[in-house]
């Protein structure tokens, strides 16, 4: 074909080329958004990790009050929502941009490949109509020298003296076809020449033209939407902007409502002790035996008001208490945290009495729901046994009993208000335990070579560790021998059958006294 034909096919090729580059940058571009959103998502994953790892795990309750503590706890719960943000800055590229660009890549790649396919058919009718024309036209040129060699024929026989009539009017008959079948072959060519021309004609300036104008138009709408989906990719970010700020807000409020004040009043209120300091020591005078001399101006000794100083009152006073900086004595974890300040032992015992109430209520609702039950059961036999709640009953009642035993002994171990308490309080006697106010004194009751009688016998109801001392361990339905009666204090003074003696809770026995004793008495 012409040159015009090369022409159209090398402005078809790059057009194709250029249009296969525009759908490879876009899904360049994508490739970007998502490796960027992939960063978005492990970010945040990372940041409430890092929360998650900070976070208290003790409950509410036992964790410091301290504004301090809690201003931190705040901030990581605002880093957490910086975290969920994030979250949702990932989830909207994914959505409005990356998966936007897939979707107009598809549609992108199917309507170029309608485009070319159209230009490809509309050169495929020009290549065939050029091809109709260019076979006419050989057909002519060859119909034309057969006619020519038919004249060549014709004339050489005419002239021909020797050429008969009959050879002359035959040549002259073949001229004629041949000269009909160039006229005809000529007209042929003519009218493919002529479709040729029209169909060229329209090929270059209406089919090939709006081929490359759709192409055109293909393109420039990507290039659009690529600028859209940029403007998308800024605006999700400034999206999440104001509930970032209203973190960073809540991060600086956090840090202004850190009180040292506050803090160290917590610490106070939470470690006082209730002691008050010791009082000064009295002077100790030595010298009073030694008969004085030489002047009046000797320099004299302050005397105590009421005599000798008792400097046995003074040291007892003192001893043990002055440890507020240096090393604090060693004390046993008591269970009447008798070793504990007076104001701490207050607090916890009451914490201690307070579970315990509560344990007790949920015990008392269990038993009246299964009481209610049973009630159920034997107006409406059909639904259940009675009998079978009992031994859940039972057991119900034996926990109330225990929770009621346990209360009680906290609260005969409460300490009272000693507003006048000091270091040298004797806080050994604020509560209720085993009577041990002299060790010396079990000493002399244990290490008697004549043991008391028993008085009775008793049934250990539960194991008593026997941890304070002058307590005596015992194991549950073990059998005691009662050698001393509780006088009020809630401790009952008992013997095993091996001889040793010691104290055990009261509530924590069936006792049963012989009856030359007190009768046959039995109680728990």
């Amino acid at each position: 074909m012409d040159c015009g034909h090369d022409l159209s096919h090398d402005q078809f090729e790059n057009l194709d080329k250029h249009s296969q580059w525009g759908i490879d940058f876009l899904e360049r571009y994508a490739k970007f958004v998502k490796e960027r959103l992939e960063i978005e998502q492990t970010y945040a994953k990372q940041l409430r990790s890092l929360v998650k790892k900070y976070c208290p795990k003790r409950p509410k309750d036992d964790e410091p009050r301290f504004t301090s503590c809690l201003s931190f706890y705040s901030i990581l719960n605002e880093l957490n929502d910086y975290a969920g943000q994030r979250e949702v800055v990932a989830e909207e590229m994914g959505h409005k941009v990356y998966g936007e660009l897939m979707r107009y890549s598809q549609d992108l790649k199917a309507e170029r490949k309608h485009h070319l396919q159209e230009g490809r058919k509309a050169q495929q009718y020009l290549d065939q109509c050029w091809k109709h024309m260019d076979n006419s036209k050989k057909k002519f040129e060859r119909e034309c020298k057969e006619a020519e060699k038919s004249q060549l024929i014709y004339e050489r026989l005419d002239n021909d003296i020797n050429a008969t009539k009959s050879e002359v009017e035959k040549a002259k008959s073949q001229l004629y076809l041949r000269q009909h079948m160039a006229e005809e072959s000529k007209n042929e060519y003519a009218a493919q020449l002529q479709n040729f021309n029209s169909e060229q004609w329209k090929h270059f300036n209406v089919a090939i033209p709006q081929i490359f104008k759709n192409l055109q138009d293909m393109d420039e709408r990507r290039t659009v939407k690529l600028g859209e989906m940029y403007r998308s990719f800024a605006e999700v970010e400034r999206r999440v902007i104001p509930i970032i700020s209203k973190c960073l807000e809540g991060m600086v409020t956090a840090a202004k409502n850190v009180n040292e004040r506050r803090d160290s009043g917590i610490v106070v209120e939470s470690f006082k002790s209730g002691f008050e300091p010791p009082g000064d020591f009295p002077f100790e005078d030595f010298s009073q035996n030694i008969q004085r001399t030489g002047s009046d101006g000797t320099i004299g000794t302050p005397k105590t008001e009421g005599g000798k100083p008792d400097p046995k009152h003074a040291v007892s006073r003192t001893k043990n208490k002055l440890w507020l900086f240096g090393k604090k004595p060693k004390a046993p974890t008591l269970e009447d945290l008798s070793h504990l300040p007076p104001e701490q032992r207050r607090k916890k015992l009451q914490q201690r009495i307070d579970e315990l109430n509560k344990e007790l209520q949920k015990e008392m609702d269990q038993r009246d729901a299964l009481n209610k039950m049973k009630d159920v059961y034997e107006k409406n036999p059909q639904m259940g046994d009675p009998g079978s709640l009992q031994p859940k009953i039972s057991e119900t009642i034996c926990n109330m009993e225990k929770l009621r035993s346990e209360i009680h002994k906290n609260e005969v171990t409460f300490p009272e208000d000693h507003p006048e308490g000091s270091y040298t309080d004797d806080h050994s006697q604020e509560h209720r335990s085993p009577p041990q106010p002299d060790p010396h004194e079990f000493d002399d009751e244990f290490d008697d070579d004549d043991p008391l009688p028993a008085i009775g016998h008793c049934k250990a109801l539960y194991s008593f560790d026997g941890s304070n001392e002058g307590t005596l361990v015992m194991k549950e339905n073990e059998v005691l021998y009662v050698i001393e009666e509780d006088k009020g204090d809630g401790w009952t003074r008992v013997r095993k059958q091996g001889g040793e003696e010691g104290y055990v809770p009261t509530s924590y026995v069936e006792i049963t006294l012989e009856k030359n004793s007190k009768g046959a008495v039995t109680y728990i």
